[in-house]
C-alpha cells in the first residue's frame, strides 16, 4: 500500500520553524523582555509616584506613557546605531585575524565579479542585483540605508518621548518644561542617549578582538576552533 504524501503547504509549514530558528527565537526573546520591562517598568514608577506622594497608574497608562516609550525607544536607536556603523565601518576597516572582519584583500565595494551585479548576477540573484542603473545602486545599498532610516526614526521617537517623560518629571517637581529643541540639548537627553551608545560601541570592539583568539565550535561568528589566530573572515 502506497503511503499518502503530505500537501507541500504543510511540509513548508512543519519546516518554517527549522529555517527561520534564529529569528523567531530573537523575536519571542524580544517580546518576552519587552513584556518583563513594562511589568518592572510599571512598578518602578509606582514607587516613584509613592515616594512623591503622587497617585499611581494602572499598567495599561503606564505601557501607553511617554515614560515607557523612551526607555524602549532609547535602547532600539542605540542598536540600529550599532548596525548602521558596523555596516558602514566594514567595508573599508578590517581586523586580522577576526571572523567579524572581511579578509585583508577585499576591503572596499569590492568588484561586480565578487557582488555578482549587472553581467555577473548569477540566475538566483535578486532582479535588481542583475539590473542596470539607480536600481542596482538602491539595491547595493538597501541594508544600509534601511537601518540608517530605522535608527533616526528610533531616535526622533526617543527625543519626542523623552521630552514629554522629562517635562511631566518637571511638572511634578514644579519646575518649567522644556521645549523639543531645548531637549536635545539638554543633559537628560544625552545621558540616555550616550549610555546606550558606548555600550554599543564596546560590544562591537570587544566581539572583534574576542573572535581573534577564542572559538566557539559550530557557531558562524566564530573561526573553525582549528583555525589559526591571524585566520581572518573565516567562518565555521
Amino acid at each position: 500500500m502506497s503511503s499518502v504524501s503530505q500537501p507541500a503547504g504543510a511540509d513548508r509549514l512543519r519546516r518554517f520553524p527549522y529555517h527561520n530558528g534564529i529569528s523567531l527565537f530573537f523575536t519571542l526573546a524580544f517580546l518576552a523582555s519587552l513584556i518583563g520591562q513594562a511589568f518592572a517598568g510599571h512598578a518602578d514608577f509606582n514607587n516613584q509616584m509613592v515616594a512623591e506622594k503622587l497617585a499611581t497608574v494602572s499598567f495599561w497608562d503606564y505601557v501607553t506613557s511617554s515614560d515607557f516609550a523612551v526607555n524602549a525607544s532609547e535602547n532600539w536607536q542605540s542598536e540600529f546605531l550599532q548596525f548602521f556603523l558596523y555596516i558602514a565601518a566594514t567595508i573599508w576597516l578590517l581586523q586580522r585575524g577576526s571572523p567579524e572582519s572581511k579578509e585583508l584583500s577585499q576591503h572596499g565595494p569590492e568588484s561586480d565579479e565578487d557582488q555578482m551585479v549587472g553581467e555577473h548576477a548569477k540566475p538566483t540573484s535578486p532582479g535588481w542585483a542583475g539590473a542596470g542603473g539607480w536600481r542596482q545602486k538602491l539595491y547595493s545599498h538597501s541594508l544600509l540605508m534601511t537601518v540608517g532610516v530605522i535608527f533616526v526614526l528610533s531616535w526622533l521617537v526617543q527625543s519626542v518621548t523623552g521630552v514629554a517623560a522629562y517635562n511631566q518629571q518637571q511638572l511634578r517637581q514644579l519646575q518649567a518644561p522644556l521645549s523639543w529643541a531645548q531637549y536635545l540639548g539638554a543633559a537628560d537627553f544625552w545621558n540616555r542617549t550616550l549610555q546606550n551608545w558606548q555600550s554599543e560601541m564596546l560590544a562591537v570592539a570587544s566581539m572583534a578582538v574576542l573572535s581573534v583568539y577564542l572559538r566557539q565550535r559550530g557557531s558562524p561568528e566564530s573561526k573553525p576552533v582549528g583555525a589559526p589566530h591571524d585566520a581572518t573572515g573565516a567562518q565555521g
